[in-house]
């Protein structure tokens, strides 16, 4: 890169500085973010593909429209790093997804020009409606711009955002970023109905033509105008074949367009600024936009890790390193040895096929796992479905995700006690992707549910027995939670056994002390009390597996031999695991000392999960000197240590 090209975006720090160059310098501009992007994110892992296919968009929309007064709103946010590199950000984009540094999405306390927060998909049209209207209500003559992927499209929250805004007039513009790609391919109705749009040759050929026509005779005024929304809507049609889907909704659609003609995107939005009223621009990008690696391999490069920029080769673990395998595997290889046993065993995941190993049983028996899009509220009463028909459903959501589909776990699940297996990946602090993806609440809001299990393991093997128990017949709505990253053996595919529901396991015995975890971070605290032995500090270890129902018979026995108890958790304190041993406690009149760890009443920011866990207290350290405290301050304990 020249001195000249490098020039041109260290000089600009906020959008007037953009506003200030030539509309010819723009490609220019394009050029030299898309490299500071794959700079940036080859030494400082993120999302990767999808701020590249943007690039112009972004320039454009900054050139064009008046931001912060002006709103952008991006759905989800994997896109908007060139939207924060362009909007003040720049010299500390370094920072970005590293503890205490920029957010890798957009975040209102960060930025004025971050109009609204997001980190889960489909919400931008909702959120900018809402927007559109105050601006009415408040006789601004704000502009307000919704930027939406084809994969975010799929959700019902879209579409319900669509349907409220086409009855208001309100000046609102929606993007919609079609790429043919979420995370995985994108799937569905709507994604063969965009791809007729935008290979219908007829229409392709006259649509130039036909938009500058109808932009001219639109500014003669209201009675022109009524003729214009006739005729486009007809000559659509005819083209097509077929009505348009957002013209029936009242929005007036334009387009597609080249999404990396950026001189074109500039016009096109200074023409839509002109129209009142919702309107929808279908612009078509490709993600991974300027990088060969990762337009090849969308998948891949959506969060590549590390890489080299120059090569395209990425980071990974050396073959004669031998690592324990990632939870999500030990459940996508696990699935299709039960699928295979078991004919009724179905597979079903709401867009992220790759992100948690569903892709495995879609590739060995592609009838039987299901991919429905971003759509987390179908995929649970799409298994409901499927469970009352007799099948056994292993819905597999996110935690955070499952947030989205919580009544539907309720009604449609729960209530009618059918037999659907919830797999909650990411359960727990999941790191650089911060507070909208943390697995904090399903705890909580899981074991208040009647006919809910409410299951965790502590490593690979028990994962493993746990899916196995589930379907075993009769268990009905049963949840099975794991953390983002690596289990902590190598030796996990063991011959299944079944785990009685609601009951726990002695890890070790110790004195006056005693460690009651649930899940993974029942590992930290093993470590711990392995170093505290050698102290000559006996801790107990108990492994509940569940926090509903619980192991009565083992709380009983570890009241009653140890004085204080420690229960670990990586989930939300209130209303989570340690919650429910203390209303044991209550309801049967134990009085023992207790300390509760897990995550506080706050959003817990971004940063690796070591760090998070540490904020949190349960890293190994952490809890190494919470049970030596407790400790030394029982008087027994701390006269047996000082001898």
């Amino acid at each position: 890169m020249t001195e000249e090209t490098k020039r041109l975006l260290e000089s600009i720090d906020t959008p007037n500085d953009l506003k200030r160059l030539d509309v010819s310098q723009l490609e220019q501009v394009c050029s030299e973010l898309r490299e500071f992007i794959i700079d940036q994110v080859s030494t400082n892992p993120g999302h990767f593909g999808a701020g590249l296919g943007v690039v112009e968009l972004t320039v454009a929309l900054h050139y064009v429209f008046n931001t912060p007064y002006d709103k952008l709103i991006w759905d989800v946010g994997h896109q908007a790093y060139p939207h924060k590199i362009l909007t003040g950000r720049r010299k500390q984009f370094h920072t970005n997804r590293k503890y205490k540094g920029l957010s890798g999405f957009p975040k209102m306390d960060e930025s004025e020009y971050d109009a609204f927060g997001v980190g889960h998909s489909s919400t931008s049209i909702s959120a900018a409606l809402g927007m559109a209207i105050a601006a009415k209500m408040n006789k601004e003559s704000r502009h307000v711009v919704a930027i939406i992927g084809d994969g975010s499209m799929t959700a019902g929250l879209a579409f319900e955002g669509l349907n409220n805004a086409g009855i208001d007039k309100s000046d609102l513009l929606v993007i919609l970023n079609d790429n043919n790609m979420a995370i995985d391919a994108n799937v569905g109705a709507l994604k063969e109905y965009l791809l007729d749009i935008t290979t219908s040759k007829s229409y392709n050929k006259m649509r130039k033509d036909v938009w500058n026509i109808l932009g001219n005779l639109e500014r003669l005024g209201p009675v022109a105008r009524r003729y214009v929304k006739k005729i486009e809507s007809g000559v659509k049609t005819a083209l097509l074949q077929q009505s348009n889907l957002f013209q029936s909704l009242n929005f007036r659609y334009f387009g597609p367009i080249d999404g990396h003609d950026v001189e074109r995107l500039t016009q096109v939005l200074n023409d839509l600024k002109d129209i009142p009223g919702p309107k929808l621009l279908h612009v078509l990008t490709k993600k991974g936009k300027g990088y060969k690696p990762a337009e090849e391999d969308q998948t891949i490069w959506h969060a590549p890790g590390v890489f080299d920029k120059e090569t395209g080769l990425r980071e990974t673990t050396p073959v004669d390193q031998i690592v324990p395998p990632r939870y999500q595997d030990v459940f996508g290889e696990t699935i299709v040895e039960l699928a295979e046993k078991n004919p009724k065993i179905l597979g079903i995941t709401p867009a992220m096929p790759s992100g948690c190993s569903l892709n495995i049983m879609m590739e060995k028996m592609p009838s039987r796992a299901f991919d429905v899009g971003i759509a987390e509220q179908h995929a649970v009463t799409f298994s409901a479905g499927l469970a009352a028909a007799g099948y056994i459903p292993y819905c597999n959501i996110y935690s955070s995700f499952m947030q989205r589909a919580y009544d539907n776990v309720i009604h449609d699940v729960a209530l009618q006690n059918l037999d659907v297996v919830f797999c909650l990946d990411r359960g727990g602090i999941v790191g650089e992707d911060g507070p909208t993806h943390h697995g904090m609440f399903d705890i909580g809001f899981f074991r208040i549910i009647p006919n809910m299990v409410v299951a965790a393991p502590m490593n690979e093997v028990e994962l493993r027995n746990m899916m196995y128990t589930a379907q075993l017949g009769g268990k009905g709505p049963f949840s099975i939670r794991y953390p983002r990253g690596r289990g902590v053996t190598h030796d996990w595919k063991q011959p299944f056994t079944e785990i009685e529901v609601g009951k726990g396991r002695t890890i070790s015995e110790g004195n006056d002390v005693a460690f009651v975890t649930l899940g993974h971070p029942g590992n930290y605290a093993q470590t711990a009390v392995t170093r505290l032995a050698k102290q000559g500090i006996a801790v107990g270890l108990y492994d509940m597996r569940f926090a509903k129902p619980l192991d009565e018979e083992l709380l009983h026995s570890i009241l009653k031999r140890y004085r204080h108890i420690i229960t670990v958790e990586d989930g939300a304190l209130q209303g989570g695991f340690g919650s429910a041993v203390l209303e044991f406690m209550a309801d049967n009149g134990y009085t023992n000392s207790i300390t509760r760890l897990g995550a506080p009443d706050r959003f817990i920011e971004h940063g690796t999960v070591q760090q998070l866990h540490k904020d949190c207290g349960i890293d190994p350290e952490s809890l190494f000197q919470t049970a030596l405290k407790a400790a030394m301050e029982l008087p027994t304990a701390a006269e047996t240590i000082r001898k």
